[in-house]
């Protein structure tokens, strides 16, 4: 019996990756070359793109025919990182070369000229590769420094084909890959500081809040009033990303080939355009990919303009906003993206914007005015904590406006409140994560805010979700202020976000 050369690379599934085994034998034949191990038209496409890149290098692609199998056989391979391994196969079993490849793995896209094009997917792949045991990793070079965020595994970042086979041979070593801005500070320029935004105090409150407790927030007014500009400032209050959220958040966009840099330094901000659909949104698709909502894992999703995005769109977030988490189902398996992420949501009163406004007229008809408002249905606001209005301000307030208080100085506050949190859950958990348990647990409340948030309950109809949403807020206005029981104070305050719109 003889021995087929195998190689190792990974299919990304899900977040995760998976091992692959490629094979490669080469039997006698009219010259025929196929693929099997359910290969998508990527990877059916690797034959001629190999072809072409080994005798462009010099070597001999068997005119004969060549069978490669990607194993497991029940795993759908997708992408264009099998050509690397492919080649290597082809290569080993034709004896060309020899090499040991035991605790060696590979990715890669081919061009036809030998060199190596950057692959999505390849930070998931050197985890499993560490977790495998797997010494080596080779990847193209644009995706070197991405793999070697991984400690304990040799990382090397290949240029060409020929490169890669004076290095397996021995003739040449390739230098191993490094990544040293790993716990880098979030530098990335803030497009908006809250010092720019004249008045709005009690908005710009609700933004602290908001992002110290990572509380859902809804901003409603009138156009014109500052709603989208407050919700730009958020990026320069939101508290730097741990070490640990720097890898999450590099793992989610590598995979979704969006990684435009080696790694992911601060929190993100997606703002989908209302005309998004729902796979866009939420995650899905023939081969399921992370959506906005996975892509502003730990950061913010802003939905300007958010009364116009179709109502399933909007309902499709309430099981993501609850758990933190989306399930995209398919047939064959079930796959989870994570989704904690802040909800900033931005609306009008109706399609021209001044419904209810005491100084300009509505031109809307009721009928328009129901429909629109009734975009957002009750469960879905009872899971966004702060509800704020944001008025238009007259020109004499605007122009009177003193110098407002700057986004560094609000997000050092915010930073101290994470890390009390921090210290409380022993994780990068934070308050608006609470389980009914640590509810119970944190956020006590004396006599007089037990009277309070009764009558409050009362009066204004309170579901026990929101109730529970009503303490964690005020859990994070205690944490802002440094204080260890919840004062009525802070429980007032969270009431008054509750309370607003309901």
């Amino acid at each position: 019996m003889g021995m087929v050369p195998k190689i190792m690379t990974a299919a990304v599934v899900g977040l995760d990756a998976q091992l692959v085994e490629v094979e490669a034998d080469i039997s006698n034949g009219l010259p025929y070359s196929i693929i099997v191990g359910l290969p998508d038209t990527a990877v059916q496409e690797s034959r001629e793109r190999v072809k072409s890149a080994l005798r462009n290098c010099g070597l001999a692609y068997p005119y004969s025919r060549v069978s490669v199998n990607l194993a497991p056989a029940d795993v759908p391979k997708v992408g264009t990182h099998y050509d690397l391994p492919i080649a290597l196969a082809v290569l080993l079993a034709s004896g060309q070369v020899n090499f040991a490849t035991a605790k060696s793995m590979f990715a890669g896209e081919l061009s036809l000229d030998g060199r190596l094009r950057p692959a999505g997917g390849v930070l998931a792949m050197a985890m499993r590769a560490r977790e495998s045991g797997f010494r080596e990793l080779y990847v193209p070079q644009a995706n070197a420094a991405e793999a070697a965020l991984i400690g304990g595994l040799k990382v090397y970042g290949v240029g060409d084909l020929e490169e890669l086979l004076k290095h397996l041979r021995g003739l040449a070593i390739l230098p191993e890959a490094s990544n040293r801005v790993k716990n880098s500070l979030q530098t990335k320029a803030v497009e908006v500081d809250l010092e720019d935004i004249a008045g709005q105090e009690m908005a710009k409150r609700a933004l602290e809040v908001a992002s110290a407790g990572n509380h859902n927030l809804i901003l409603k007014g009138p156009p014109g009033s500052g709603k989208t500009m407050l919700a730009r400032a958020m990026a320069g209050i939101l508290p730097r990303l741990t070490a640990e959220e720097q890898l999450e958040l590099t793992k989610i966009y590598s995979v979704a080939g969006k990684l435009a840099a080696n790694f992911i330094g601060s929190r993100p901000v997606r703002s989908p355009h209302h005309t998004s659909s729902r796979v866009a949104l939420i995650g899905g698709g023939g081969v399921p990919r992370p959506g906005e909502i996975t892509l502003a894992h730990r950061g913010v999703l802003f939905l300007d303009e958010c009364a116009e995005f179709p109502r399933a769109v909007l309902e499709a977030l309430r099981q993501p906003l609850e758990d933190g988490v989306v399930a995209i189902t398919r047939s064959r398996e079930t796959l989870s993206f994570p989704a904690k992420f802040l909800l900033i949501a931005a609306l009008n009163r109706c399609p021209c914007g001044y419904y209810g406004d005491p100084d300009k007229a509505c031109t809307c008809a009721m009928g328009q005015v129901m429909g629109y408002q009734k975009k957002f249905s009750g469960p879905l606001l009872d899971r966004i904590d702060l509800h704020v209005e944001v008025p238009r301000l007259p020109y004499e307030k605007l122009a009177a406006a003193g110098r407002a208080e700057p986004s560094a100085v609000v997000r050092q506050r915010v930073e101290a409140a994470r890390l009390i949190q921090r210290k409380r859950f022993g994780s990068v958990k934070t308050n608006s994560e609470m389980s009914p348990r640590q509810v119970r647990q944190f956020c006590r409340l004396s006599g007089e805010g037990h009277e309070l948030l009764k009558t409050a309950a009362r009066r204004y109809l309170l579901s026990g979700r929101g109730v529970a949403r009503v303490l964690k807020t005020a859990r994070t206005i205690a944490d802002l202020a440094g204080d260890k029981e919840i004062a009525t104070k802070h429980l007032a305050e969270a009431l008054q976000y509750r309370i607003r719109i309901e």
